[in-house]
């Protein structure tokens, strides 16, 4: 089946959203996703959404953009920076006026509260600055863009699995796609294609991502010519739930709870004497785990608590349900009574599609832009978050560049003209799919998953070893090999989970394989990538970003200057 579209959105996040309200005010939209639309792991955002409102205590965009450089390590680009710290109250303010129900002061004003690497006078000390709806802020702002989209009639395509975004001679011409309901291939010519897929944190075993977490598009592109920028980078949070991985926002942290090790010490004033438990996620991470490494887990295990009894009970059933709720239901404990085990969990990609602010797709180093392409979201690298991500940035970011690029949008399709996506690689990408569906090998995608999954745990998560990573490089490759030796025994067209869990596979390999070998290369340890054979930071030789292109040799890594603008690289200290 064809359908003939204006703009074509994958994703239905709260990049996507945005840009489909925005994108639908200049043409026909369709938004392309796995799930249900309010299923999007957007919903998962807990703690809240970054603007320096001031409504609970003085604050600054300027603070915002100094704390998000320095919290980045001093690798995101500030022209990108200073672009979302500046739209953050307008854009919280419009959320607000779109319906979303934003927690409130005894005034009636916004509520905000604090979060980790969020200061007041350039680091003096923590500053209330995020916006939130109790503990389930993504949420909140989901239901009211997703509502938004259809007033606007934006077309919704639900449970349909991407199989190729075609890209011919620098130019995308659509996407193609397989409905998990029929198993029937559809084919959507576009003018423009936005990716906004989120991110691939289920490359890793534990990880706060959602199952639907692989990475597709980013590994498509990939394969398409795209390259991916700063894949060494990914983010594990320090407080998920012990043996699940399951969030606990650092709003719990921001409502007074701290982190203890087994002598009951709050460690945290060791790390970041200043601003403590709430100093950013790259650093508490390795601060949990350089406790545990030195015998201090509680009862010696390899986990610590957060304990959060020095919060009131009322706060915690009014500004943390859904947290508290997790504890009784996961855990079998109540946070108000028991402090909860937490260990650093993989949970967000500051790498990942090269764009610019309004969204475009860079083919390059040199700033190439690939016509027709656009991405927002966590799949995408503009790059704002650098090395690490400060809490409450994630949300901004898509909804600030998801508006962007959908106004972008409007301005390309002014002169765009729609060239269909042709039978041939329709007719490819059918045989590809009958290719994965007929596979009678020895192999199981779920055994070779898990494998991969665990390898890249042991291996390149918060801390890394030029060792194990080459090691790592040769075991995925290996994996790879394996691969192609999985055997479908399911013959049915309608909801092939198995089929779809190969095809997922073959993604995780591909972006497993970029993150280790950028991981690899970069001799220095910068924010989320801590090499603990070049534990210092080196600006002299790494204050650069890296672009991985795919080649009939493997992964081939170039490099590109960071925009430098305001703040000079400094000293990381809270």
């Amino acid at each position: 089946m064809t359908h003939n579209f204006d703009t074509v959105i994958i994703g239905s996040g709260l990049a996507g959203l945005r840009a489909a309200i925005e994108a639908a005010k200049h043409g026909t939209v369709a938004v392309l996703t796995k799930l249900y639309p309010t299923r999007s792991h957007s919903t998962a955002a807990q703690g809240g959404i970054a603007a320096a409102l001031g409504n609970e205590e003085p604050d600054s965009p300027e603070w915002h953009f100094y704390d998000t450089t320095k919290g980045g390590d001093f690798l995101g680009d500030q022209d990108a920076i200073a672009v979302m710290c500046e739209d953050a109250i307008r854009t919280v303010i419009e959320l607000e006026h779109m319906g979303v129900p934003f927690s409130r002061t005894a005034e009636g004003k916004i509520a905000q509260r604090r979060f980790g690497g969020h200061t007041r006078d350039f680091g003096a000390a923590a500053v209330r600055r995020a916006c939130y709806s109790a503990d389930r802020t993504g949420h909140a702002i989901l239901f009211a863009l997703f509502e938004q989209s259809g007033l606007q009639g934006v077309k919704f395509f639900d449970e349909f699995h991407v199989l190729d975004i075609a890209t011919e001679d620098g130019k995308c011409r659509g996407v193609i796609a397989l409905e998990i309901k029929t198993g029937e291939v559809h084919v959507f010519n576009a003018k423009a294609t936005l990716v906004a897929s989120g991110g691939y944190g289920r490359v890793y075993k534990t990880t706060s991502n959602a199952i639907a977490s692989t990475g597709d598009c980013l590994s498509i592109l990939f394969r398409n010519g795209v390259p991916l920028q700063d894949m060494e980078f990914f983010q594990f949070h320090p407080t998920g739930l012990y043996g699940l991985g399951i969030l606990v926002t650092e709003g719990a942290r921001g409502e007074g709870g701290i982190l203890i090790n087994g002598k009951g010490e709050r460690f945290m004033e060791r790390y970041a004497p200043t601003i403590k438990d709430l100093a950013p996620r790259d650093m508490v991470s390795r601060a949990i785990m350089t406790e545990i490494r030195e015998g201090r887990g509680i009862e010696g295990r390899d986990f610590v608590y957060l304990d959060l009894r020095p919060v009131k009970k009322e706060i915690l059933e009014e500004r943390l349900p859904e947290i508290t709720t997790f504890c009784r239901i996961y855990m079998g404990l109540d946070p108000a009574e028991s402090p909860i085990p937490v260990l650093p969990t993989a949970h967000y990609a500051m790498g990942g599609i090269p764009t610019d602010s309004d969204g475009r797709v860079f083919r390059d180093e040199h700033g190439a832009i690939f016509e027709g392409l656009f991405a927002a979201g966590e799949c995408a690298c503009v790059s704002v978050h650098g090395a690490n991500r400060l809490g409450c940035n994630s949300l901004l970011d898509t909804v600030v560049f998801g508006r962007r690029a959908g106004m972008e949008i409007g301005r390309f399709l002014k002169t765009a003209e729609r060239k269909d996506i042709g039978r041939d690689l329709a007719g490819r990408t059918e045989a590809a799919l009958k290719a994965v569906c007929e596979k009678k090998g020895r192999e199981k995608a779920a055994v070779i998953r898990n494998e991969l999954q665990k390898k890249m745990m042991d291996e390149c998560s918060v801390f890394r070893h030029k060792e194990d990573l080459e090691k790592l490089v040769e075991q995925i490759r290996a994996l790879e090999g394996r691969s192609a030796e999985i055997r479908i025994k399911d013959s049915g067209k309608r909801f092939n989970t198995e089929v779809l869990e190969a095809i997922e596979l073959t993604h995780l390999l591909t972006l497993s394989e970029v993150i280790s070998v950028s991981a690899l290369q970069r001799e220095e340890s910068r924010g989320a990538h801590s090499r603990e054979d070049f534990p210092k930071r080196d600006d002299a030789n790494w204050l650069k970003h890296t672009l991985a292109f795919k080649t009939d040799k493997g992964v081939a890594l170039r490099y590109k200057p960071v925009s430098i603008t305001k703040f000079q690289p400094e000293e990381r200290k809270y």
